[in-house]
């Protein structure tokens, strides 16, 4: 499923330096946060701003923190993820789902069953970026936010080829392309340099409509 094509990244961009079975390198736990405390304010802050009341969230590629709003009543959130113990230690998870989106990029939840989603810092893993957008498009409910953080860190090793050969302001135009080709979005925008201080803090976030 891996070696599927993605209208965005030619084979050659969807790369790594590691092509080694990514459940191995996800196997160790890594229970740290991956960007400075300025970048995650500036993301909670986004969801602070887009995210409904009530909302059911879906965490997607979650791992040991979620970074969502403490002030914010939200409902059920689910954090999908490829660490189990990393899952089972972030305090704002309601449900928890071990699934590796290189494999199969299939999201195993209903249509529309979500009012909001973000991933946080990962999305520079993706092989197939597109068909997950568009699943991830699938599960939302009509007008919900899909919003996507990322700072210029990341495992080297592990992001695709056509991320490390862009800089900050290609990564942006990068998961702008990745809503475009997926379809069915609305109100695309973007922010960029929103941490204050230290790590840089990039996000493209559209909703679910046409």
């Amino acid at each position: 499923m891996e070696g599927s094509a993605d209208p965005v990244l030619a084979s050659r961009d969807r790369q790594r330096v590691d092509q080694t079975d990514d459940a191995l390198f996800y196997r160790q736990p890594r229970l740290v946060v991956h960007i400075d405390a300025g970048a995650i304010e500036a993301v909670t802050e986004h969801a602070r701003r887009l995210f409904p009341p009530d909302a059911d969230v879906l965490d997607l590629m979650s791992s040991y923190r979620s970074h969502l709003p403490v002030d914010v009543s939200l409902g059920t959130v689910v954090g999908l993820g490829m660490n189990r113990e990393e899952l089972d230690r972030n305090p704002r998870l309601d449900e928890r789902v071990v699934r590796d989106l290189n494999a199969d990029p299939v999201l195993p939840f209903d249509d529309g069953r979500f009012g909001a989603a973000l991933c946080t810092v990962s999305v520079q893993y993706l092989t197939r970026p597109v068909a997950v957008f568009g699943e991830v498009r699938r599960v939302l409910a009509d007008g919900a936010p899909f919003l996507v953080t990322f700072s210029n860190r990341c495992f080297p090793t592990k992001a695709v080829r056509g991320w490390q050969e862009r800089d900050d302001a290609g990564h942006v135009e990068l998961v702008r392309e990745y809503f475009a080709a997926s379809g069915g979005w609305r109100g695309l925008e973007c922010d960029g340099r929103v941490s204050r201080g230290g790590d840089p803090l990039y996000a493209v976030w559209a909703f679910k409509g046409e």
